[in-house]
């Protein structure tokens, strides 16, 4: 189909806003008929007695807003309207009252003072009317709301709720209008609205704004907090070993203090859930946790990343703020610390000891509250004797270490792990595997895991993929896991090795698509019997294990 034949299709199957003819007479546009004038100018009159009814005779601004935003739903068709106000002290702007959005979608909408097109209205008192949020970058979407490519046509529509000079939040709809006139009318039709309302607005901000904003925020972290301990208590690092049972201990003793904690272990082994179950058990669970990966960045980059940088600092530099500022109040998590530069290690050392530091290019001191949690994979002293890692910071940061085993120390959790990852992933693909095969369960034993945790999740996630029965067979994990013994071959990328690969590759696709008879497999493969089993045997392949299985 052409794209404007599509484009077309999509718009007609889709709520538009009402039509600019319509529109016209209220904005004072000739041309638009009697009829039409009195149907509208009748619609916007109840309206108003409406929002009169509610504001003086009930004094209930909630209902008034919900009357308007469900007039604009209704009327307008618009997918949605907010109502946002903003809040003076903290000069945050939070959406207040919604149609369209859900409890989580609104309490995501907040916003700073000329942040996206809704700060920048509250900002700048002037109405802003986006005719494609696709094509502004300024729409930042920050409900999560536009999430369909077709969402990306919609026009936004933001006006300022002012009273006189002063702005007290605004009004925004979105949607799809048929063309550019009826955008205009309806910004003009918001804009009159909010208008009559400001008074209202103005009064009910100075009684009750405070107590609504603070409700509703402190809700809504008891909510997150409540979901986030579920997911990342201490004993999320699933297992049942003595050498977890060990960190599980730590975590629990230190999450309630100010501590700084340095998080040891190989690669893959879950040094950054126990970060997170540190901070959410902690004390600074309600503030923010900022993550960093000190490798991520040229060295050049890494300071005003974390520290932030001061407009004019550099050619074209805007203000940054970096991560530290943005932990403030809560956890900062500095993964694979051994890679930071050793002008950042500075600066860092400054930080844990006086809780201060200032933005490059800057030099006003910016303290913060802060827990800072690190991680690493690396030997931190033998660093500090090749001179890599600053001592003084060294002993700074390992306070409280906190070693995370590797998986073959922990022979005991890797079946644990691998059910735990099943149901995760079977839920995940839709599918209905109730287990392992025993055989698939000795392979997992038997396997060194160099990658860790999260290898085995890897691991997992592609088995489920592959399963063609209601259990996890050997076929369906991968070939280093499966046939161990093809390391005696010679070099990962040698000839023979390779070529092993290949070969059992093809017998396991040929083995899975006859369900396991030989000499099915072997004809396909243009192989005797004989020669097939053969190869089977020197690739440790069982026909028992491409049959139809239970548990």
């Amino acid at each position: 189909m052409p794209r404007t034949a599509q484009n077309k299709e999509n718009r007609e199957s889709r709520p538009a806003f009402a039509d600019p003819a319509s529109l016209a007479p209220l904005a004072g546009e000739s041309g638009g008929s009697e009829a039409v004038l009195r149907d509208w100018g009748g619609r916007l009159i109840s309206l108003f007695l409406t929002l009169g009814r509610h504001l003086a005779e009930k004094n209930d601004m909630n209902g008034a807003l919900d009357a308007l935003l469900t007039f604009i739903k209704e009327e307008f068709g618009a997918r949605r309207g907010m109502v946002c106000l903003l809040h003076k002290a903290s000069g945050k702007i939070f959406v207040y009252r919604s149609k369209g959005l859900t409890p989580a979608e609104e309490a995501r909408g907040v916003y700073g003072f000329g942040e996206g097109i809704t700060g920048r209205v509250v900002k700048t008192g002037q109405p802003i009317v986006i005719k494609r949020v696709g094509d502004e970058p300024g729409f930042l979407n920050r409900t999560k709301t536009v999430v369909r490519p077709d969402d990306l046509d919609m026009s936004f529509v933001c006006v300022p709720i002012a009273r006189g000079s002063k702005v007290l939040g605004s009004l925004s709809s979105e949607g799809w209008f048929p063309d550019d006139l009826s955008l205009e009318r309806h910004a003009e039709i918001l804009s009159v609205i909010t208008n009559l309302l400001s008074s209202a607005v103005e009064l009910y901000l100075v009684e009750n704004v405070d107590k609504v904003l603070w409700e509703r925020r402190a809700q809504s972290l008891v909510t997150e907090l409540s979901q986030m301990r579920e997911r990342y208590c201490p004993t999320s690092l699933v297992g049942s070993s003595k050498a977890i049972q060990e960190v599980y201990y730590l975590i629990q003793k230190v999450a309630t203090r100010k501590t700084t904690v340095l998080l040891l272990g190989e690669s893959g082994v879950g040094k950054e859930m126990a970060a997170n179950a540190l901070h959410y058990y902690g004390l600074k669970a309600l503030g923010p946790l900022v993550k960093f990966n000190c490798a991520a960045l040229a060295e050049n980059l890494v300071e005003s990343e974390l520290f932030g940088h001061e407009k004019g600092s550099f050619t074209g530099a805007s203000f940054h703020k970096g991560r530290f500022e943005m932990a403030d109040g809560g956890t900062i998590f500095l993964d694979e610390i051994g890679e930071l530069p050793l002008g950042a290690q500075a600066k860092l050392l400054r930080v844990l000891q006086e809780r201060s530091f200032e933005r490059v290019g800057g030099g006003t001191p910016i303290h913060v509250d802060i827990r800072v949690i690190a991680a690493t994979n690396r030997d931190l002293r033998e660093m500090v004797k090749e001179g890599l890692f600053r001592e003084d910071l060294y002993y700074r940061l390992n306070v409280f270490p906190i070693l995370i085993p590797p998986l073959r120390e922990r022979e005991d959790d890797v079946i644990l792990l691998a059910k735990h990852f099943l149901t995760h992933f079977n839920e995940e693909a839709g599918k209905a595997i109730t287990g392992f095969a025993p055989s698939s369960l000795r392979l997992l034993k038997a396997y060194s895991w160099p990658g860790n945790v999260r290898e085995l999740e890897n691991v997992i996630h592609r088995a489920v993929i592959l399963a063609a029965d209601t259990v996890i067979c050997p076929h369906d994990l991968p070939l280093s896991i499966n046939t161990p013994e093809l390391t005696e071959l010679g070099p990962a990328n040698g000839l023979e090795s390779r070529l092993a690969k290949i070969e059992h590759q093809m017998l396991t696709e040929a083995l899975r698509g006859k369900k396991g008879n030989i000499s099915a497999a072997a004809k396909e493969l243009g192989l005797t019997r004989r020669s097939m089993a053969l190869r089977m045997k020197r690739l440790n392949l069982a026909y028992k294990d491409f049959r139809p299985q239970r548990t």
